[in-house]
């Protein structure tokens, strides 16, 4: 039978410490692995597997399926589930435990949102899918919807502030984050699914606008922060600005718009022909069909609250049940960095060199910023996991896989810049590059820092003693216009001829004079 659980209330009496996980995630809180973990997510529109797996600070989707039940269509009129829809969501849900016992999860967890808590039949609904799968749903309040939500937020950008707005196909819900907490939440009736039941377009729009103006009394008035949203019919707006725009790099997790830019969009949309949008976009027909009411509601969103700017989010209630999970010495670790830790440590051909590295280029950029750093580690640690690509296609292969990577902690311009530096790790240039339209992402500065980390890193594989011993030591001074290699004893005889052309390639790079200083002699940047 489905439970109605208030915001924060124990879901599990029996292991009250384990939540709706009904086991411990993280047993170990130096744990950096994450066991498989499968979640449904029954909301009003979609009904969704996701299996986590990976770094446990950073999971990624071992595997991910939706279905478009559309169990809330129709609610505002009968008060039930659409018959259709709960047909249709019952048998998804049979086909998700299938998997999962095929792939050897342990037993899923289900969560439901607004369109099972709010119709009559709902507890049945959640009665016959226990009594058909084993299954227990846990069926949650709005007010812990927001917090779930905003939690999964912070599961990809820690320490984050600002307005999370999560709309689903019966609700809407926001919550406010401030030095990496959630604070106040409400929630409200404005998912798409119930606005398409008020036929009137002025008695909806008028709804929205009473609604929306409510909410914002209730969360306090405040204007000027970072939008966060949530939600599939947010990130259908999304792709279509992306589309407006000719967007090159087609990720929709932490992309950025503005409330001007979203204004064009948004008109855009209204003025389309929405078939023919839906094609160019890849959008299905049912969320489509949502899109032009979710537009009222962003566009009232955006003109009450006056954010500073806008992200999107691929994160949210599933990934904030893990985050509800995390002991705090995990959540204070930085989902990049341990994303690409797990990484190496699976693919690497040297697991650990990736540390030596960062310190072997760090005197390259001594006046890195915190930010800076940590996308150089990253890289470092990176540098090696796609070794069994290809040798004439690894640089396309490491860019078109870190662009495209489920990392959190990553704005689209950091992405390009990790994504070239990688690229320079196997690669002398990138000109006539596939790749062109994305460099852009990224400021020239950035793209030439970028290149000199890659060629800093593709010297520094040549040099390999072992994972936790430096091969030798960058000395550089802009200033001056050096850049000194002093080799260990140890480390001499790597520095070959191509070891000699890979340092005269960073030189170049720097645009400065190379010297190479081992056992005693010195060797120009020039053979």
């Amino acid at each position: 039978m489905g439970e109605q659980l208030s915001t924060g209330q124990i879901a599990d009496v029996d292991h009250p410490e384990w939540g709706r996980f009904g086991r411990p995630l993280f047993d170990d809180e130096k744990a950096r692995a994450l066991s498989r973990v499968g979640v449904i997510d029954i909301g009003s529109n979609s009904v969704r597997l996701v299996v986590f797996d990976g770094a446990a600070r950073s999971p990624a989707y071992f595997y991910n399926e939706k279905i478009m039940a559309g169990l809330g269509a129709g609610m505002a009129e009968t008060g039930r589930l659409n018959p259709e829809g709960r047909a249709r969501a019952l048998s998804a849900i049979r086909r998700f435990v299938a998997i999962a016992q095929g792939l050897g999860i342990p037993p899923l967890t289900a969560v439901a949102t607004a369109a099972v808590r709010e119709a009559s039949d709902g507890p049945d609904f959640c009665a016959d899918v226990q009594r058909e799968t084993g299954l227990r749903i846990w069926v949650i309040d709005g007010q812990e919807e927001a917090r779930l939500s905003a939690q999964g937020v912070l599961l990809g950008w820690p320490g984050s502030y600002g307005l999370v707005c999560d709309i689903g196909g019966s609700s809407m819900e926001l919550a406010d984050l401030a030095e990496g907490r959630v604070g106040r939440r409400v929630t409200s009736a404005l998912g798409p699914l119930k606005l398409r039941e008020i036929t009137s377009k002025k008695k909806r729009r008028a709804y929205i606008k009473d609604t929306v103006a409510d909410l914002f009394d209730q969360m306090g008035n405040e204007t000027g922060k970072r939008l966060f949203l949530v939600g599939g019919s947010w990130r259908a707006i999304a792709r279509i600005d992306m589309e407006r725009r000719g967007y090159p790099l087609s990720v929709l997790h932490e992309y950025r718009m503005t409330a001007s830019r979203l204004s064009k969009t948004l008109k855009y949309i209204e003025e389309s022909d929405l078939q023919d949008l839906r094609t160019r976009c890849g959008i299905s027909d049912s969320r489509m069909s949502l899109v032009p009411y979710a537009v009222h509601v962003l566009r009232e969103v955006v003109k009450r609250f006056k954010p500073k700017d806008i992200a999107v989010s691929s994160y949210g209630i599933r990934e904030g049940m893990l985050y509800e999970q995390m002991p705090a010495e995990l959540r204070e670790r930085d989902p990049l960095i341990e994303a690409c830790r797990f990484a190496e440590a699976k693919d690497a051909r040297l697991p650990g060199f990736g540390r030596t590295l960062y310190h072997f280029v760090m005197p390259l950029f001594g006046r890195a910023t915190s930010q800076r750093k940590r996308i150089i580690r990253a890289a470092c640690l990176l540098h090696d996991v796609s070794w069994r690509a290809h040798p004439d296609y690894r640089h396309e292969v490491v860019f078109d896989n870190t662009t495209r990577a489920n990392l959190g902690g990553l704005k689209h311009s950091e992405r390009v810049f990790l994504g070239i530096a990688l690229l320079h790790r196997y690669t002398k240039n990138r000109s006539g590059s596939r790749f062109e339209p994305l460099f852009n992402l990224a400021e020239p500065r950035d793209q030439l820092s970028a290149e000199i980390l890659g060629k800093a890193m593709r010297l520094g594989a040549m040099l390999w003693i072992s994972a936790d011993e430096q091969p030798g030591k960058l000395k550089y001074s802009a200033k001056a216009g050096t850049l000194e290699l002093v080799l260990k004893d140890a480390a001499s005889p790597l520095f070959g001829e191509v070891a000699q052309a890979r340092f005269d390639a960073l030189a170049e790079a720097l645009n400065v004079k190379g010297e190479v200083r081992f056992k005693g002699k010195r060797r120009s940047s020039k053979l």
